[in-house]
């Protein structure tokens, strides 16, 4: 291979790489997002400064079912997601995910430095409760219910496709060949294109279990908040840098 077709290559392995150049469409994709009020302290020690945690406390437990992902194929995700605060501004801090596929892996992690592992989520309707579940090494750690399409959300779809276009931002952490870090950067996006095509909410039950490897119990629930359902279309863009540790921190 020349330079010129080795710079060409949308990521590793050459041979065959393990996703296509962005941006990527997601179609059908639905979400089942607990909000629960967790300890204030545990959520500063979760949360990267310059970033600030929101001051009720809040956290968003999410699972998200993508059925049809241009270059990713048909996955699950869950994981934990904090509302904060950058500059004054509202921003959603991803802070774990776990899902069971290997290209969006490799691709949320080397692109948007998504903090993605491996694990087995599972999203589905269940007589009349959508429920979400998600095993780790082969066992169960996040549990969550709410009732099916109980109600319609407040604003409907309208006022979630609003919601969904919200900043977002994870914490990108590449290390050099020598293991001292090469990139280091809070790294944000802003879906685009969104269609909701549907929007509920219900009471909702969450239950997580203290696993090491999976530790979305070290952020403990205090109260449920409520749950929300729904399921839309969206394109996620390539990212940009939003605050540079390396070379923002002062000397």
């Amino acid at each position: 291979m020349t330079p010129e077709q080795i710079l060409k290559l949308p990521s590793m392995p050459a041979a065959s790489p393990s996703y296509p150049m962005g941006p990527y469409r997601f179609v059908n994709r639905e979400y089942l997002i607990i909000t629960y009020e967790t300890d204030k302290d545990l959520l500063r020690e979760a949360v990267p400064e310059p970033l600030e945690p929101n001051p009720e406390g809040h956290v968003l437990y999410e699972w998200i079912r993508m059925p049809d992902s241009s270059g990713f194929g048909d996955y699950t995700e869950s994981g934990v997601v904090i509302p904060c605060l950058f500059q004054g501004q509202p921003i959603n801090f991803t802070a774990q995910m776990y899902l069971d596929d290997e290209p969006p892996i490799s691709a949320g992690r080397e692109i948007w430095g998504f903090p993605k592992k491996y694990a087995h989520p599972k999203l589905e309707v269940c007589s009349d409760t959508i429920t979400g579940t998600l095993h780790y090494a082969g066992q169960l750690v996040a549990m969550g219910t709410m009732a099916y399409k109980h109600a319609e959300a407040p604003g409907g779809i309208e006022a979630t496709a609003k919601g969904m276009t919200k900043t977002q931002c994870n914490l990108k952490i590449i290390p050099d060949v020598d293991g001292s870090p090469k990139i280091c950067q809070l790294v944000a996006y802003n879906l685009t294109d969104i269609t909701i095509k549907g929007s509920w909410v219900s009471p909702a039950r969450l239950h997580l279990i203290p696993h090491v490897n999976a530790p979305a119990a070290d952020l403990p629930i205090k109260k449920i908040v409520g749950g929300k359902h729904f399921i839309g279309d969206l394109t996620l863009p390539h990212g940009r840098v939003l605050f540079d540790y390396i070379k923002d921190q002062a000397p």
